[in-house]
């Protein structure tokens, strides 16, 4: 295969993958006036469903703009040969693969991040204050910038120069270490992350000692599930949508609750929603996710191994050098379709075990606090009861609200 031609297959893959994303929204877009399912007559009144999809039409042309823009400046990035300008200007800083490598990547992610930022920032100033949901203040917003840049440059680039020192050390088998590398970050992260990430960018505090937090540890002793952890983080700082969610294994297990889902929810619809992750870990999803991710991974780095040091691949971006990033960007797009694949799967799996983890809590707590609590968290973040079925098989996790609530009343 000849550069020219894998130049404009790399062009074909981000051009398809677009109209294949718009093709999806055009038919969701269709769902929006829908009326109310009847089962979810009680979700939203009617001024209230007006005001949600105003929401979903608003972010849903606000989208279209920006991926079209998004289109249009990486393939500009393409045809003007940026790739080959970014790796002449990253090696007049040095000879070394790892620090060319380093600076590559973080010029381009720096420069993508300048560019996306007033996108990012009208969405949350003024879409997301349009409709009452934002709660960010211009310091916190900048503030969060700063630390996702150093956060990206500290651990991405540490990953990166490991991964490439793997590959210049030991050639052909470098995937296998690479994989190690990365698969150990994984269940690192899943471990630590509420103890070391979490706090660079939010308060957690003990849930005060009172009658949830009694409900809570006696469900947990009920089904015999140890949880001495139990914290509230201040996402009210940035919106006023609602979460919960559980991190760790082991001693570092803990349930992390945002104050706005403790004020928006009635204690025993807030113990539904905890019975229901917990319903994840009992049911070993959690476990399950992690080894198929890990998995995942193996072959991305496999098959990568495999192409990464063609020259032909350096060649398609115009680059004279062939190297390991420039190898690894036009990877990252002729896999693509492929990660979309096992996307699509792992999608279809967890949708799977939402029902699961529903009818855990069903189960060994009660369903009407469940129902009665999703569909507080739909109205509140103005969800769309109504989106297109191919829309939900491309890009959903979770079952729909109407599809929940059918599977909990079986």
């Amino acid at each position: 295969m000849t550069s020219t031609t894998l130049f404009y297959i790399i062009i074909a893959i981000l051009i398809i993958s677009f109209i294949i994303d718009k093709i999806l929204d055009t038919l969701n877009a269709r769902h929006y006036n829908d009326p109310i399912p009847i089962e979810l007559s009680d979700v939203y009144d009617l001024e209230e469903y007006q005001k949600s999809q105003n929401y979903k039409k608003v972010n849903d042309r606000f989208s279209s703009i920006t991926s079209l823009i998004s289109l249009i400046v990486t393939l500009a990035f393409f045809f003007l040969d940026g790739f080959a300008f970014v790796d002449q200007w990253a090696r007049t800083f040095s000879n070394n693969n790892i620090i060319i490598a380093l600076i590559f990547f973080g010029g381009i992610m720096f420069a993508s991040d300048i560019l996306s930022t007033p996108f990012s920032y009208f969405h949350t100033f003024v879409i997301e204050e349009k409709f009452g949901f934002n709660k960010t203040t211009i310091k916190t917003f900048f503030l969060d910038k700063v630390k996702g840049w150093a956060m990206s440059a500290l651990l991405g680039g540490l990953m990166l120069s490991v991964i490439i020192w793997f590959y210049e050390s030991t050639g052909s088998n470098f995937w296998l270490y690479a994989w190690g590398m990365v698969a150990a970050f994984a269940f690192f992260m899943n471990m630590f992350y509420a103890r070391l990430i979490v706090p660079l960018f939010n308060k957690q505090t003990p849930l005060d000692e009172g009658t949830l937090k009694t409900k809570i540890e006696n469900y947990a002793q009920k089904v015999g599930f140890t949880l001495d952890k139990i914290f509230v983080i201040d996402g009210s700082k940035r919106s006023t949508k609602a979460n919960a969610y559980f991190s760790g294994f082991g001693s570092e297990k803990r349930v992390t609750l945002y104050d706005t889902l403790i004020n928006d929810l009635e204690e025993d619809e807030i113990v539904a929603v905890l019975a229901h992750e917990v319903g994840h870990y009992k049911r070993k999803h959690i476990v399950f996710n992690l080894i198929a991710s890990i998995l995942t991974m193996g072959l991305t780095f496999w098959l990568l191994s495999l192409f990464v040091g063609s020259p032909v691949l350096s060649q398609a971006l115009n680059v004279t050098i062939p190297s390991f990033h420039i190898g690894l960007i036009a990877f990252g797009i002729l896999y693509s379709p492929i990660s979309e694949l096992t996307g699509l799967v792992m999608n279809y799996i967890s949708r799977k075990f939402e029902y699961q983890a529903d009818d855990y809590a069903k189960n060994t707590f009660k369903a009407a606090p469940l129902i009665s609590g999703l569909k507080k968290l739909s109205k509140n973040s103005l969800s769309n009861l109504t989106p297109h079925p191919a829309y939900v098989f491309a890009h959903y996790s979770h079952p729909t609200l109407l599809q929940r609530y059918h599977n909990m009343i079986k």
